[in-house]
């Protein structure tokens, strides 16, 4: 079997797909959307770990793509990602992006967030952001990553960049939100920065694999 030559990132948002994209073009890597393909696609999260979620995800738009798509030899990545916020009990944790439900503007959530912690002295909020990547393979193989970030929740939320709950995640390295960060800072230390970075390695040793 010849190597993948494309990979695809099965989400449908668009601001994870800018950030994904800019680390697979530097690492020379081709990654796609279910967008590019002309195709619109949600599979459902009911794993309790960001891991569950994760190879849920890719393994389900891999199906998917089998019986919608011509594309073939493509490999499928997914990711399961959020913030964990420490004096909240962990929340929103795996449920972030259903917090306050799905068509909730992240505004608002990340109001509600600061609302929660109006108690809580700014130096004890610490939160981080925790990433986990799957990939499945043409022949079913799975491969996982990991990546977290450690940061605290600030008021009021800064930034204009990133997106999701970036603008109240302080990260003290900076001295800036995550919102704050230009793309080349959150790619060198966000959570989903380090999973793709593991990843990548793996995708590059099995190509090398195949071509040996």
């Amino acid at each position: 079997m010849n190597p993948p030559m494309k990979y695809l990132f099965a989400t449908n948002n668009q601001g994870k797909v800018k950030e994904i994209k800019s680390i697979f073009q530097k690492a020379g890597l081709e990654v796609i959307s279910l967008a590019d393909l002309g195709l619109a696609y949600e599979p459902s999260e009911t794993g309790s770990t960001f891991e569950d979620n994760a190879i849920q995800k890719a393994t389900k738009t891999a199906r998917f793509l089998r019986e919608n798509s011509a594309e073939s030899n493509i490999a499928v990545l997914s990711d399961d990602s959020g913030l964990c916020v420490d004096a909240l009990g962990g929340l929103p944790g795996v449920e972030s992006a259903n917090f306050m439900g799905r068509e909730t503007p992240y505004e608002m959530r990340n109001n509600r967030i600061v609302e929660m912690l109006a108690a809580v002295p700014r130096a004890i909020r610490i939160a981080r952001f925790e990433c986990v990547i799957a990939c499945v393979f043409p022949g079913g193989d799975v491969k996982i990553t990991t990546g977290k970030i450690e940061g605290l929740i600030t008021n009021p939320s800064r930034g204009k960049g990133g997106f999701g709950y970036d603008p109240i995640f302080f990260v003290p390295e900076f001295g800036k939100t995550m919102a704050d960060l230009t793309q080349h800072e959150k790619n060198s230390v966000s959570h989903r920065g380090k999973a793709l970075g593991e990843m990548i390695e793996i995708l590059k040793s099995h190509i090398d694999s195949q071509v040996e």
